[in-house]
């Protein structure tokens, strides 16, 4: 059987319709609205630009890269309670776990990986290098799948429109592929969030009246 190309790979694996219920998760976005902090495309697209060069964007680009160079069980395990433990609040914890569990079983079962549960961009990272896909790849589409996610949630809050939505895209493919581009070599050392009203946004969510999601 002729092995998986890993670039289609990566495209199933980030598309809405594999099976990690990322369309769930708002990412503090939902709260951030109701505070009236996110008003329109603009506010929206600040918000999210914020979210990935500041917050958990920029902190699981490096524990992709990471996980992706790890070199064996006791990495991933160091990987993976690394980012349990940059999760500001309960409900991005269990956004992270939540994801990472379903991916990894998912894996799993299509291509009996030797894929650990673990965080979301620790699995991924290392489905990644199990799959052979090269590393700068992986990071830009992971980013843009972050991004995306987080524009679907906008876009069905605000509300926005579709065009909208897809212009915000656009106009963060530039840090996108930067931020992609500082996390390659996967330096812990260096990770980090400073992304504060994101993180109270998504501690906040849980205090809604009325929620479309679960973070």
């Amino acid at each position: 059987m002729t092995p998986p190309d890993p670039v289609l790979l990566l495209h199933q694996w980030l598309s809405p319709a594999f099976p990690v219920g990322a369309f769930a998760w708002s990412h503090g976005i939902e709260a951030a609205m109701a505070q009236g902090d996110i008003r329109d495309r603009e506010s929206a697209q600040d918000w999210i630009a914020t979210a990935l060069e500041h917050g958990s964007g920029r902190s699981d680009a490096v524990l992709v890269a990471a996980a992706w160079r790890s070199t064996g069980p006791a990495d991933l395990a160091a990987l993976a309670e690394l980012a349990c433990a940059l999760s500001p609040g309960a409900e991005r914890l269990a956004e992270t776990r939540g994801m990472g569990a379903a991916f990894a079983r998912a894996v799993r079962e299509l291509h009996h990986f030797d894929l650990p549960d673990a965080p979301y961009p620790v699995a991924f990272g290392r489905a990644a290098r199990l799959a052979g896909a090269p590393l700068p790849l992986v990071l830009s589409l992971f980013l843009q799948a972050f991004v995306a996610n987080l524009v679907s949630a906008a876009v069905r809050l605000v509300p926005l429109g579709q065009t909208d939505g897809q212009r915000i895209t656009l106009g963060l493919a530039p840090l996108i592929r930067g931020m992609a581009e500082r996390a390659e070599p996967g330096d812990t050392d260096r990770i980090g969030s400073a992304a504060l009203r994101v993180d109270l946004a998504s501690m906040a969510h849980e205090t809604l009246p009325t929620r479309l999601f679960q973070s």
